[in-house]
């Protein structure tokens, strides 16, 4: 085969990015093995639990429990799962803030539940009343977001997890992308702050593990349980995951890159991160665009379509939000230099008279 993976040199939108080095030889090495029959492949079994116990530190959780998944998709969908096994009701509902990921969409349903959507306050983040309006006798699970998606804001996590209780249900935070740059921030949004049942925490994210390398934590191991299923013909007979056979390369590459990057290298790389993102929405702004803060290293712009379309026709791979901003991911691959290649890009599209600043104008 002839044909190379895509450069990252323009990519400002994907919330995945280039594996750390040691992550990419230890998802070689590990290749071939199946953490999916830990009986017949009991070292990188043994790798997955160290790769869940590395995540639980930093995450907040003492004897963590879960497993590594193939992504945030899936691990919202096992946790949608357990709530739904847990319920008492004849049709269980999750309630979430249309900030929350659309794999819970997906999750609602292939598993038959009902979704209830409540809006987000001005700053993108969860309406507490609406949800306390929301959640009922009924409801199997809250939903809190640590990161989201479009604007990386962090839902109000402590106060989800009181609502969530006062209807018995179980609270999961999906810290899918926020999860490796919120331990150095002043943010409530893990184990310790909060009373989660499950997370979902994506190494192949800002972890800088390589793909698929998604995590699932739950808070009491029994939880595990509502996912099992009888697997007679292998040499374990049980098994709680989703997809079965899994390649070790994600747990593999998640061990190695938490051994090399845990604290330090994941705090100094959100440091980077965080001051690309700041710098770029400061040069947006002084470009005569409506930005939205970047309280976590992602940017939202007022761009209008024109501009971001001919953006795209330079080779530049950028997405919008739902209400239609540009989107721009400071994720480790970004660079200020790719940045000030970008802005000077937009600069040029904006000094032309034939195309309108923003959406707006």
């Amino acid at each position: 085969m002839r044909a190379e993976p895509q450069s990252f040199d323009r990519v400002l939108s994907s919330m995945c990015t280039e594996p750390h080095p040691v992550a990419r030889e230890a998802a070689v090495r590990f290749l071939a093995t199946n953490p999916g029959d830990p009986g017949t492949y009991p070292q990188v079994s043994e790798l997955e639990r160290e790769a869940v116990s590395r995540l639980g530190d930093v995450a907040g959780l003492a004897n963590a429990s879960g497993y590594i998944a193939s992504g945030g998709t899936e691990a919202n969908l096992q946790a949608v799962r357990i709530a739904r096994e847990r319920a008492d009701g004849d049709r269980p509902n999750v309630v979430m803030s249309e900030s929350a990921h659309f794999s819970f969409r997906k999750a609602a349903n292939v598993l038959e539940v009902d979704l209830r959507v409540v809006p987000t306050d001005d700053d993108h983040r969860a309406d507490l009343e609406a949800v306390r309006q929301a959640v009922d006798e009924e409801t199997a699970l809250v939903v809190g977001v640590a990161g989201s998606t479009e604007y990386g804001r962090v839902d109000p996590i402590p106060e989800l997890g009181v609502i969530a209780r006062t209807v018995d249900a179980l609270f999961h935070v999906d810290a899918a992308w926020g999860g490796f740059v919120l331990p150095f921030t002043d943010y409530k949004w893990n184990f310790a702050h909060a009373s989660a049942d499950t997370m979902t925490i994506d190494p192949h994210k800002m972890g800088q593990a390589a793909v698929p390398a998604g995590g699932l934590l739950v808070q009491d191991e029994t939880l595990l349980d509502e996912l099992a299923v009888d697997t007679p013909y292998l040499e374990t007979t049980s098994q709680a995951t989703l997809t079965g056979t899994r390649s070790g390369a994600g747990v593999a590459s998640t061990v190695a890159t938490l051994e090399e990057l845990w604290p330090g290298g994941y705090a100094a790389q959100y440091e980077r991160s965080q001051a690309n993102a700041e710098w770029l929405a400061d040069e947006l702004e002084a470009l005569g665009y409506d930005v939205v803060e970047p309280t976590l290293p992602l940017v939202a712009a007022d761009v209008s379509t024109p501009t971001f379309d001919a953006l795209r026709e330079a080779g530049w791979r950028i997405s919008r939000t739902g209400s239609g901003e540009l989107r721009v991911v400071c994720m480790p691959h970004v660079t200020r230099k790719m940045l000030e290649a970008f802005l000077a890009d937009l600069a040029e599209l904006t000094s032309q008279a034939t195309v309108p600043v923003s959406s707006s104008d």
